[in-house]
């Protein structure tokens, strides 16, 4: 497929989390931004990608633009393995991890999805022959770090049929009012951000795994590539799971090899598109390590997840339990409550909506 054009866009849409007022810092978290990825070919075909960007959204971006866009557009691509391995070595002196990657992961992803339109075939098809089925996902929270308003979260979730919870929480007062607050109705796990120490993370996993109800915790140490003390934490009780901040299947490979995880954690928009996930999850298959997608987007990054989720039968998914001011892409045809249900629409099946974009475009 020979490409004409790509073109790369930062759209940020504000959202809700039901908590209270944040201080304005420049790391408040209240918007969604989305680095959108759209490559056209010489027949007029588009596919969409998302490159991960929250906070470092015009970096990302300005990688696309300058060094990645140039590298495609006007070329015959033949493989996009080929071209993905090959950006990779042009592009390692900008650093192998981080915002290289994530730029790559974007453009990546959208030549699959270009491919798959053009094969007029769902992304999926493209790796199994499996047939969609419903995909289950888990309320992924933000971190509340009160008792009372966490709990009262969790029971919204659960009214609203999540038998599936993911806190963000590291003070154990507030998880373990969560735990009590749920009441066996629906399973936790706890997402860390890498918060604790290694004592603080032996004494909280016993904790946690006492308890009982939970189903992994993540990131539980800093820093997140430090595979032998992972590997030291894990217990039969309480399973390990890690990989939103590793990218590329060298470094998951590494992690799997030193046993430092029960879930490996891939994220599209990250570790360097569907190309090396599609590696990632391969490998993970042989060693029998499960895989639950990182996906707390709303644009492309999180349908592509879908898909390749159905490619390899993955575990549950993340569903980042906010409410944008707008929605990037329409999912209402596919979702089902708590659960999505993918058709065999071409590539991703579905596009970002043009009034949201161009209402929420950010200047650059």
């Amino acid at each position: 497929m020979t490409i004409r054009s790509v073109e790369v866009r930062v759209v940020e849409i504000p959202f809700a989390d039901g908590g209270s007022a944040k201080t304005k810092t420049l790391l408040t978290w209240n918007t969604l931004e989305t680095v959108l990825v759209r490559i056209e070919d010489k027949d007029g075909h588009v596919g969409w990608g998302e490159a991960f960007g929250y906070f470092v959204a015009d970096a990302v971006a300005s990688v696309i633009d300058t060094r990645i866009k140039p590298l495609p557009e006007g070329t015959e691509i033949e493989s996009i393995e080929t071209w993905n391995l090959r950006t990779q070595q042009q592009l390692h002196l900008f650093g192998r991890y981080g915002i290289t990657t994530f730029a790559i992961s974007g453009v990546d992803f959208a030549l699959w999805d270009l491919l798959a339109r053009r094969k007029r075939q769902p992304l999926y098809s493209l790796f199994a022959s499996n047939e969609p089925k419903a995909l289950s996902t888990y309320a992924s929270l933000v971190r509340y770090g009160t008792p009372e308003l966490a709990s009262s979260i969790c029971a919204q979730t659960i009214g609203e049929g999540y038998r599936d919870i993911k806190l963000h929480e590291i003070d154990m007062r507030v998880i373990e009012a969560c735990h009590r607050t749920v009441g066996g109705c629906a399973t936790l796990s706890v997402d860390v951000n890498c918060s604790w120490d290694d004592a603080a993370a032996r004494a909280n996993v016993a904790t946690m795994s006492e308890l009982g109800g939970f189903t992994w915790v993540e990131e539980p140490i800093f820093p997140p590539e430090d595979f032998a003390a992972l590997a030291a934490l894990r217990t039969r009780s309480l399973p390990v799971a890690s990989g939103e901040n590793w990218c590329t299947a060298v470094q998951f490979a590494d992690a799997m090899k030193a046993g430092a995880v029960d879930y490996i954690q891939t994220s599209v928009s990250k570790v360097g598109g569907v190309t090396e996930f599609v590696k990632i999850a391969g490998d993970a298959r042989r060693r029998e390590v499960g895989v639950l997608p990182h996906s707390p987007y709303f644009g492309p990054g999180f349908i592509a997840k879908m898909h390749l989720a159905v490619a390899f039968s993955t575990l549950q998914l993340e569903y980042l339990y906010v409410k944008p001011e707008a929605e990037l892409i329409d999912r209402t045809p596919i979702r089902r409550g708590p659960a999505f249900q993918l058709n065999d629409a071409p590539g991703i099946g579905l596009a970002p909506d043009d009034d949201v974009v161009h209402r929420f475009i950010r200047a650059r």
